[in-house]
C-alpha cells in the first residue's frame, strides 16, 4: 500500500481533483440556474430521463478517467495502459450505446404522451403508436449490431482474424446471404408496414378467417387477438403479400347488416317502423344509418336485409346482435305467418278429375 501511495504523482492528484471538482461545479450551477427559473430540478425533464441517461453518462465519466494518463500514473500502472485504454474505449461504445436507446426511449414516451389509443377516435393515435414501435425497434437493433461490430473492430488481433475469414469464405458468405434473404424480407416488410401502414395498433382485422385486434408490430411477426382472447402470431410479410380485411383503416365506424329469411306475407312497413324503434332506443347506434331491404327472393322465403350503423366494430357487433334477436322476436308475437315456412298444397279429386 504504501508504494502504491509513493507512485502516485502531485501531478495526477492535481488532474483527478480538477475534474471532479469540474463536475460537481457545473451541477451545482445547473440546479442555481433552474431555481432562478422557478423550476423544479426533479419536473424539469420529463419523468424517466435521468433513470435513462444517468448511466452512460457515468460510464463516459469513467471511460474519461480510466483513459487520462494522469490515472495511468496516479496507481503506477504506465505498462498496463494499452489495457486501460481498450476498457476506455469498450466503456464509451457502451454508454453510447445505451445513450442512445435512452435517448430514442425519451422521444418516443415524450411525443407518444400526447396521443390516446384509448379514445374513441383514436386512428391518428394508432398510427403514430405503430410507426414508433416499429422504427425503434429497427433502430435499437441496428445500434447494437454497430456497437458490436465496433467494440470487435477495435481489437486489432480480431479486426485481422475477421479480414482473413472474410477473404477466403466468398462461397461460404454467398450461402449465407441465400439463407438469409427470407429474415432479410421480413424485416423490410416491417419496415414497409411503418412507412405503408396497411395494419395499425388496436387495427380490427379478419386474418385466416378471424376477427381479432391487432395487438402488437414487431419487425418479425404480428400478434393478433383474436375476439375469444387467443393469439394469432403472424409473419409480417403476411400482410404484405396476401389480401386480409382491416375494418378500421380510414376509420373505426361500421355498418352492421342483419339479414332475416321470411315469408313473403312480411309487413315490409311494420318491420322498418319496428327496426327504427329498437335503434333509436339504444346507445350502440350511431344515427347515420337506418334501412330495410329485400335483397333477394326465393320460392319458399324472401331475404330481407337490415342495415345499421355504429362507431367501432365490436359495437357494430353487439348492436347486430340485438337487432336480429328483436326482430325475430317481433315476427314471432306479432306477424307468426311472416316467419318463413313450407306450404304444402292438398286438392281433393273429384270422379272428374280422375
Amino acid at each position: 500500500m504504501d508504494s502504491l501511495f509513493k507512485n502516485i504523482s502531485k501531478e495526477s492528484l492535481l488532474h483527478l481533483s480538477l475534474i471532479c471538482i469540474g463536475f460537481v461545479v457545473l451541477y451545482w450551477i445547473l440546479l442555481f440556474i433552474l431555481r432562478k427559473l422557478g423550476k423544479d430540478p426533479s419536473s424539469f425533464l420529463p419523468e424517466g430521463v435521468m433513470k435513462r441517461i444517468g448511466l452512460p453518462l457515468f460510464l463516459f465519466f469513467v471511460a474519461t478517467v480510466v483513459r487520462m494518463e494522469s490515472f495511468i500514473s496516479l496507481f503506477g500502472m504506465e505498462d498496463d495502459g494499452f489495457w486501460f485504454k481498450k476498457a476506455s474505449t469498450l466503456t464509451f461504445i457502451l454508454a453510447f450505446t445505451l445513450l442512445v436507446i435512452g435517448i430514442l426511449k425519451i422521444i418516443k414516451r415524450v411525443l407518444l404522451h400526447r396521443y390516446d389509443v384509448n379514445e374513441a377516435d383514436n386512428l391518428k393515435a394508432r398510427k403514430i403508436y405503430t410507426q414508433f414501435n416499429i422504427l425503434e425497434r429497427i433502430v435499437i437493433f441496428i445500434v447494437i449490431i454497430l456497437a458490436i461490430g465496433l467494440a470487435l473492430m477495435s481489437f486489432k488481433e480480431i479486426r485481422e482474424i475477421g479480414i482473413s475469414i472474410f477473404a477466403s469464405a466468398g462461397v461460404a458468405g454467398i450461402i449465407i446471404g441465400f439463407s438469409a434473404q427470407k429474415l432479410i424480407g421480413t424485416i423490410l416488410a416491417g419496415v414497409q408496414i411503418a412507412i405503408a401502414q396497411p395494419i395499425k395498433i388496436d387495427d380490427v382485422v379478419i386474418v385466416e378467417s378471424e376477427w381479432g385486434r391487432i395487438e402488437e408490430i414487431t419487425l418479425t411477426y404480428v400478434v393478433v387477438k383474436i375476439w375469444d382472447k387467443r393469439r394469432l402470431i403472424v409473419p409480417t410479410p403476411y400482410f404484405i403479400e396476401k389480401p386480409f380485411q382491416n375494418w378500421t383503416k380510414t376509420s373505426a365506424d361500421l355498418l352492421g347488416t342483419v339479414y332475416l329469411y321470411t315469408d313473403y306475407k312480411v309487413p315490409f312497413n311494420a318491420l322498418r317502423e319496428e327496426l327504427t324503434s329498437i335503434l333509436k332506443g339504444t346507445d350502440l347506434w350511431d344515427g347515420e344509418v337506418n334501412n330495410i331491404q329485400v335483397t333477394d327472393s326465393k320460392a319458399d322465403y324472401v331475404e330481407v336485409r337490415a342495415l345499421m350503423s355504429a362507431k367501432d366494430a365490436s359495437t357494430a357487433w353487439d348492436l347486430r346482435v340485438m337487432v336480429r334477436e328483436k326482430l325475430i322476436s317481433f315476427l314471432q308475437e306479432n306477424y307468426p305467418e311472416s316467419i318463413a315456412q313450407t306450404r304444402v298444397l292438398f286438392k281433393n279429386m273429384t270422379e272428374k278429375d280422375a
